[in-house]
């Protein structure tokens, strides 16, 4: 089998291409990103491809799958930026893979892809994925979503799966992660569970987390289950709420008003202090509670790490400045003095541009 995984340098690449690593069945893999990335696995060969603007027909040329990861985050300032990988690459994407003879698409969409829904129950992949408006990546989830429902009636030969993961944490992503949400102006000696004696008790703050390697072994069930299709929820246990937050991080609950954290979140993101915008946070707060049984029936998928065994490695790895030898996941990326961050004006400019 020959597999094309865009945005293969990333968080979940990363951990996709560490998941068919002892794949038999996998002959070669081609990772497509923007920048170049070096890899240890003589199966992978790397093409340097932007999904939304360079000709995808060479990379695709006899490719039995494609994992589709290619995705922005920032600059959250810019939509036009962000919708034309995120939207527009992925149309791109998916009309090359049908050009290409291409038999299976495994697809990262997202919890973000959701409706607002419950917080006192789970709900299956049926729920409305027509996204939270405020923000602009679950806007644009949602939008591919219809664009898969419409590409899966043009293209029933192919088969489409839908991995619809919860918030993705590991170690060696911990300097990614902090670049995209935090900035260049979190110290990351401030991040340590000593210093963080109070969690906000936020009415509807439930979500759920899942280790990047168990996203990984997902992707990797998903692409070689021939009878998997569809979508799936991906979700470690057990939920994150300000109780279990505050367990787990020693720490007290604090009421809190969502509209003052959103204000101070807003306030900070229009003052240039953080690239996230308020969204996020009505991300958090929207989105259902997902149950992933259909995973693990069709899938046998099981996660390995806790949720809040997850959360607490990318806070370490936060402090300790961990991160992956690739440009999106590299401390080097960020520069002398995180000079690099700071050129893009703290979400004004994509990242990839400035390196």
């Amino acid at each position: 089998m020959r597999v094309v995984i865009t945005g293969a340098t990333g968080n979940v690449g990363t951990s996709v291409l560490a998941a068919l690593r002892g794949e038999p069945g996998v002959e070669e893999i081609v990772a497509l990103a923007r920048r170049a990335a070096t890899f240890d696995d003589p199966r992978v060969r790397f093409v340097a491809a932007d999904v939304a603007r360079d000709d995808l027909a060479d990379a695709l040329r006899g490719a039995d799958a494609v994992i589709h990861l290619a995705w922005l985050i920032q600059p959250s300032r810019d939509d036009a930026v962000t919708r034309a990988t995120n939207v527009d690459g992925s149309a791109r994407v998916f009309t090359a893979a049908a050009r290409a003879g291409v038999r299976t698409i495994v697809y990262a969409s997202s919890v973000g892809a959701y409706s607002p829904g419950p917080k006192d129950r789970r709900v299956d992949e049926s729920w409305p994925t027509d996204g939270i408006s405020t923000l602009f990546y679950s806007r644009h989830k949602a939008e591919v979503e219809r664009m898969l429902d419409r590409f899966e009636q043009a293209q029933p030969q192919i088969r489409v799966v839908r991995l619809r993961p919860g918030l993705i944490f590991k170690r060696e992503a911990a300097t990614g992660i902090r670049r995209l949400f935090a900035g260049p102006f979190l110290p990351n000696p401030l991040v340590r569970r000593a210093l963080i004696p109070v969690v906000p008790d936020i009415p509807r703050l439930r979500f759920q987390a899942v280790h990047s390697r168990d996203v990984g072994d997902a992707y990797r069930r998903a692409l070689l289950t021939d009878d998997a299709h569809g979508a799936f929820n991906i979700a470690a246990e057990p939920v994150l709420d300000p109780e279990r937050l505050a367990t787990t991080l020693g720490a007290r609950r604090v009421p809190t008003r969502g509209g003052v954290v959103r204000a101070l979140a807003d306030l900070s993101w229009k003052l240039r202090l953080q690239p996230s915008p308020p969204g996020w946070l009505d991300l958090a707060l929207g989105v259902p509670l997902m149950d992933a049984g259909r995973a693990q029936a069709l899938l046998g998928w099981r996660a390995t790490v806790t949720a809040d065994d997850a959360l607490l490695e990318l806070l370490d790895g936060i402090r300790d400045g961990a991160d992956h030898p690739t440009p999106p996941l590299a401390a080097s990326s960020s520069g002398p003095l995180r000079s690099t961050e700071l050129a893009t004006g703290v979400g004004k400019r994509d990242p990839g541009s400035a390196r």
